[in-house]
């Protein structure tokens, strides 16, 4: 048993460079705040839209609500890992740029502890930095119309390394914690050149590095209603606090002869993380259809970060906003104990909402529409038939609540990979 759980911990964590070195955004809008937000989903429920409060399964991890650790099966060990391709398309008054990338989305492994008690550990982005673009002025001087080139670009951002552990204490409640520690670095700059060699071009760089924890706690309750219909309630919260880590900002000018001279200013504790609360329902009808709704609150109105105002760079509580997520998905399955696997198909479908947590030049930010479909196949072997490809697509679209903002979409193709192996099936369960 411990040979094996060792072999799967090596696989997990050989992996976590690999993942710490994707980067998932093409989006401008990723140079505030954090950077763009990852949904957290697997590939079970980015078919769903993210939906998963309300979810629990014996045979898969739901990490956005650790209480459903406790229903992990006692005789296999689950190994989940996702991918994901992505096609993104910007537009800004009548200007279009389009764009591709890939990433690993996230690395995970369960287990059953003892009765009632679970198991998970992995790893997954929390934001995504990732930019490049260019914009063009002219004005003019006494020797005449100067034309200045400003290049924007963005790389980094957070990625979390947790332990989960979900128990069942009673027969209808299950609780549970993730522990996190978050990590990662955060480069914004912008880089001004002019076509007269009379003016200094001019750099200016926002750098951070983060280090800190994340907690975050879930329950679930069990209502059976009838003999072919359960309803599954869900809550999490996520525990805000400082982020006690300096902030830079480096103000250069480049001269003629490739010298440069300027200023870097440091601020400390520039940095916080929001409250977070989550609340949810599935409804389970005789273990072929699941529908459910979640809605996400995040407090980040009055969470400290750093910004340039004024020419003086300082911590602000005014850049964010409180962000709203709302989530309506299903998964419907033909015969769940079918001998033919393709009737043991599951078909999902998503809607969800979001608000923006960062404001856009002192303004609210775009909201994002997405809508998801996707696929679950089981894979039948000579050990088991517990294991699951899970396939999505998903159409994102970022939309701008002012005009003269970047409207962005997004089609993605998400494939997991979760093998459920009867490790332990040799083992006597008590």
């Amino acid at each position: 048993m411990y040979r094996k759980l060792l072999f799967s911990a090596s696989i997990l964590f050989g992996t976590l460079c690999a993942v710490a070195q994707t980067n998932g955004s093409n989006s401008p809008y990723s140079r505030y705040g954090y950077g763009l937000q990852n949904d957290q989903a697997q590939g079970f429920n980015k078919g769903m839209a993210g939906l998963a409060y309300g979810l629990t399964d014996a045979k898969q991890l739901n990490f956005k609500n650790p209480a459903s650790y406790a229903s992990i099966d006692s005789l296999t060990l689950i190994f989940d890992i996702g991918f994901s391709l992505q096609y993104a398309s910007l537009e800004q008054n009548g200007a279009k740029k389009n764009a591709n990338n890939s990433s690993i989305d996230y690395i995970m492994a369960g287990m059953r502890l003892a009765p009632n008690l679970g198991l998970s550990i992995g790893m997954m982005p929390y934001t995504t930095i990732g930019y490049n673009m260019n914009t063009t002025t002219k004005f003019m001087q006494p020797t005449g119309e100067v034309t200045q080139t400003e290049t924007y670009q963005g790389d980094g951002g957070l990625h979390e390394v947790f332990v989960g552990l979900g128990y069942r204490p009673w027969k209808n409640l299950s609780v549970g914690a993730n522990a996190g520690y978050l990590w990662g670095s955060m480069e914004n700059s912008v880089y001004a050149s002019y076509d007269n060699n009379n003016i200094s071009a001019r750099r200016r760089l926002y750098a951070a590095d983060i280090r800190t924890y994340k907690l975050d706690f879930g329950v679930q309750y069990h209502q059976r209603i009838n003999r072919n219909n359960t309803l599954v309630l869900g809550a999490t919260y996520g525990f805000g606090h400082e982020v006690n880590r300096p902030a830079f900002y480096i103000d250069q000018r480049i001269t003629s002869n490739q010298g440069s001279v300027g200023d870097t200013t440091r601020i400390a504790n520039a940095f916080e993380l929001p409250h977070t609360f989550g609340v949810g329902a599935a409804w389970n009808h005789r273990g072929r259809l699941r529908v459910g709704m979640d809605y996400t609150l995040q407090l980040w109105d009055g969470c400290r970060t750093p910004e340039l105002i004024n020419n003086n760079y300082q911590v602000t509580t005014n850049s964010f906003q409180n962000s709203h997520t709302f989530t309506l998905g299903g998964e419907y399955v033909p015969r769940p104990n079918s001998p033919y696997w393709h009737q043991q198909i599951r078909y999902r479908f998503g809607l969800s909402m979001s608000t923006p947590y960062t404001k856009v030049n002192g303004m609210e930010g775009p909201r994002r529409y997405s809508a998801s479909l996707g696929v679950g196949i089981p894979i039948r072997n000579a050990w088991s038939n517990r294991s699951v490809v899970n396939i999505s697509a998903q159409y994102e679209r970022v939309e701008p609540k002012f005009s003269g903002m970047i409207t962005e979409n997004y089609f993605r193709l998400c494939l997991g990979m979760t093998f459920n192996e009867m490790w332990f099936s040799k083992w006597k369960v008590r």
